[in-house]
């Protein structure tokens, strides 16, 4: 598309990322002209590719696992949700140089309060793993109130230094995995085990008839973790496409400086991914 201003998705894996059909799709319609592509940049690749990507005159980046962490070193300026979050899933490039940003936690809540129309106040809350997923979504959960919200992670050092930097902000606690015993009424995995085809060690107990259970990874199918949470009972299971939509806008609305329309994008996702489990 000549005179179009490009932007990518960078991630390991990324092959399954529905991000270049989603900005292709508000570029429609909102009459912007841009081009969009997906890079599967591996581990310890990532600042080499962002220099050769700003370098051919990329203007905007998604970042993705495992480079959420990388990307906050890479920016020359953060904005205040980034550095809450310590993580970074936005780059924006402009004269001053890259502006790095974290839609994660603005496109979660959307999803949960808006798309699925829960109450989040006064819940308690788990959310399953320490990485640049977790860091992104933990601040705007506190920001919602919960009565209690504890952070799980199979290795509980990086759990215990995330509970640590957050606990002005809240009741956040870290908890080691086989001991976050429930039931929880929210309980969201932050992992990438679903990418692998596996799910987190949680305890049995975790979940009951009053939980929700939303994974962050979206997949044709339900995920592991979330066939798990079915098995158990929970009052309601969602996989993160409504995220994936509702945080693609905020990035989006950052660079081009349009908010495009989410709810019919996320139905022709939705619909999208129905046809490929019928495949």
């Amino acid at each position: 598309m000549n005179g179009a201003d490009r932007y990518a998705v960078f991630g390991h894996p990324v092959a399954h990322s529905h991000s270049p059909w989603l900005h292709a799709r508000f570029a429609e319609l909102t009459g912007q002209r841009i081009l969009y592509e997906a890079r599967d940049v591996p581990p310890g690749q990532f600042d080499a590719a962002l220099v050769d990507f700003v370098a051919a005159g990329g203007r905007g980046l998604n970042v993705t696992l495992p480079h959420k962490l990388a990307a906050v070193v890479a920016a020359d300026r953060l904005t205040a949700r980034a550095v809450r979050a310590g993580a970074v899933n936005t780059l924006s490039v402009s004269p001053e140089g890259l502006l790095g940003d974290n839609t994660d936690g603005a496109g979660l809540i959307a999803d949960l309060e808006r798309n699925l129309g829960l109450s989040l106040a006064g819940l308690a809350m788990l959310v399953v793993g320490a990485g640049g997923a977790a860091r992104g979504v933990l601040p705007v959960l506190l920001d919602a109130h919960p009565a209690r919200l504890a952070i799980a992670n199979r290795s509980p050092a990086p759990a215990a230094e995330l509970a640590a930097r957050l606990a002005a902000e809240g009741p956040v606690e870290a908890l080691a995995l086989p001991a976050a015993h429930g039931p929880w009424d929210l309980v969201i995995n932050a992992t990438s085990a679903s990418l692998a085809g596996e799910r987190p060690a949680l305890p049995d107990d975790a979940v009951d008839g009053r939980s929700v259970c939303y994974d962050l990874v979206y997949a044709a199918g339900p995920t592991p973790f979330l066939r798990w949470a079915a098995a158990r009972g929970a009052q309601r299971t969602a996989d993160g496409s409504g995220m994936l939509v509702e945080q693609a806008a905020e990035s989006f609305s950052l660079w081009r400086g349009v908010v495009p329309p989410t709810a019919p994008v996320l139905a022709e996702l939705r619909q999208r991914m129905a046809r490929a489990r019928r495949s």
